[in-house]
């Protein structure tokens, strides 16, 4: 009786939705949503939802909102599509669920894209891989339901395929150690062998890019191989010829030849590598920096910084080149550059590197010059082992960029003078010189003021002359 009397229900809310009657569309919808808590289908009153969402008034807004929460059902729709016998159809509504997919959605689905991954047609099995990767970022708790699928896809041929393999492969690893276990012993010769076909691969006009067979697959075949090899050393030893392969084999005169050696030198920064490699990928960094596009050399003084904290002394070996950008026109550059420098500076070339930057300081344009004098003062008193060579550092920077010297920085100069008894003459004639070639620097006015009140009976006899000093 209640089947009836639903049938006959549905049929008079069809035909009245046939009529487009807009006086009882509401009700209509109202009517539907009931029949649908009963258990019954309302498929067709789906596009009466959106009409009562599009209409002015607040009643029939309610109502149409009201209809769309419960009347439609994207996942039956969605599933459908997904089985759906033009391969066609099933593409768009992977591309659909690539996009949209809920964490709801990703659960009632996850089985039917798991499927796909093994479809007949590449481009669906590319999608399904896509698709595959939403769905786990949204419920990590299914990736170890794609593992051996996306094991498989890493055997393709399809270069679309397999990039997107790579790719989910990648994610996996992220969201499930068994993943990470899994592909590293039993995927890692696989991807190795992969690379090197693709390194040494003939021209292939469908992949080629600027003479280099597919650049984006070599570098997502190297961001997997980093994430295999980070904390394994076995899985390291494994990738460590072909990673030197890449390294040398690839030309650097293009974008797409130089994208794939920055890849290439991450990976090797960040494997478990006993340093062979590891200067090999320094020196790459090195060729970077003398590169004509600002770009490149700024990322290389970028990974320069990080490889100081594993091979200090192979970065040591460009400290020259490195020199050169904090000189250069580019203001990123520069302060890269100097941030870099001052990490490498130790006892051994503090002199030589701190005679260049004050040098340096009398022409840098005047938003570099605090950056540049900050670095300098920290420098001189971190590695000052002879208070006369911290005095005249200190002078010179004071008579080139005084007004950009902090309160605390000459603060403590004055200390060191003042325990420095036997420099107490030397140090007041050198302000004296110095302040009268450069009244402009407030601070070393400050400071040789100061130090000539104090000590004025020196100056004015040349007392405590030292053998490197010319009287007054």
């Amino acid at each position: 009786e209640e089947r009836a009397v639903v049938r006959k229900e549905c049929a008079a809310i069809r035909a009245s939705i046939n009529e487009d009657d807009q006086d009882y569309r509401h009700r209509n919808l109202a009517k539907l949503m009931f029949i649908q808590i009963l258990g019954y289908p309302t498929h067709f009153g789906q596009m009466e939802c959106l009409k009562l969402i599009a209409s002015a008034g607040f009643p029939e807004k309610r109502i149409g909102y009201l209809g769309l929460m419960l009347l439609l059902d994207e996942r039956q729709d969605v599933l459908i599509d997904l089985n759906h016998s033009n391969q066609y159809i099933v593409g768009l509504a992977l591309c659909a669920l690539g996009n949209i997919c809920s964490a709801e959605m990703a659960r009632d689905l996850a089985p039917e894209v798991e499927r796909l991954l093994q479809f007949r047609d590449p481009n669906i099995r590319k999608k399904a891989a896509l698709c595959s990767i939403r769905i786990i970022k949204k419920v990590p708790d299914l990736a170890e339901n794609f593992i051996n699928c996306a094991a498989s896809l890493l055997k393709e041929k399809h270069h679309g395929v397999l990039i997107t393999g790579v790719q989910l492969c990648a994610d996996l690893c992220k969201v499930s150690s068994e993943a990470l276990e899994y592909f590293r012993k039993k995927c890692t010769e696989g991807l190795v062998r992969t690379l090197r076909d693709i390194v040494n691969s003939p021209y292939s006009p469908e992949y080629d890019i600027s003479g280099i067979t597919d650049p984006y697959l070599h570098i997502r075949l190297l961001k997997l191989l980093r994430i295999l090899g980070q904390g394994d050393a076995d899985a390291t030893d494994r990738m460590t010829d072909i990673l030197a392969q890449v390294a040398t084999k690839t030309e650097s005169n293009k974008n797409a030849g130089n994208a794939i050696l920055y890849e290439c030198v991450e990976t090797i920064m960040s494997i478990e590598d006993d340093g062979g490699l590891r200067v090999l990928a320094i020196n790459i960094l090195g060729k970077f920096l003398s590169n004509r596009d600002n770009n490149i050399r700024y990322v290389a003084l970028n990974m320069l910084m990080r490889a100081t904290a594993l091979d200090a002394q192979a970065v040591q070996r460009h400290r020259a080149t490195i020199l050169d950008c904090v000189k250069d026109s580019d203001a990123s550059i520069r302060k890269r550059a100097l941030e870099l420098l001052y990490l490498l500076v130790n006892e051994n070339n503090v002199k030589p590197l701190i005679k260049e930057l004050i040098e340096y300081l009398e022409v840098s344009d005047q938003e570099f010059k605090g950056d540049l004098t900050a670095k300098i003062c920290s420098l001189v008193e971190k590695f000052s082992s002879e208070k006369i060579w911290y005095i005249d550092q200190m002078l010179k920077v004071l008579s080139e960029a005084g007004n950009f010297v902090k309160d605390e920085v000459w603060h403590a100069l004055i200390v060191v003078i003042s325990n420095a008894s036997y420099l107490h003459g030397y140090t007041v004639r050198a302000l004296y010189r110095a302040f009268l070639t450069s009244t402009e620097q407030e601070t070393l006015v400050r400071v040789a003021v100061w130090c000539i009140g104090e000590y004025g009976d020196m100056l004015v006899n040349n007392v405590g002359m030292l053998d490197i000093e010319d009287p007054i």
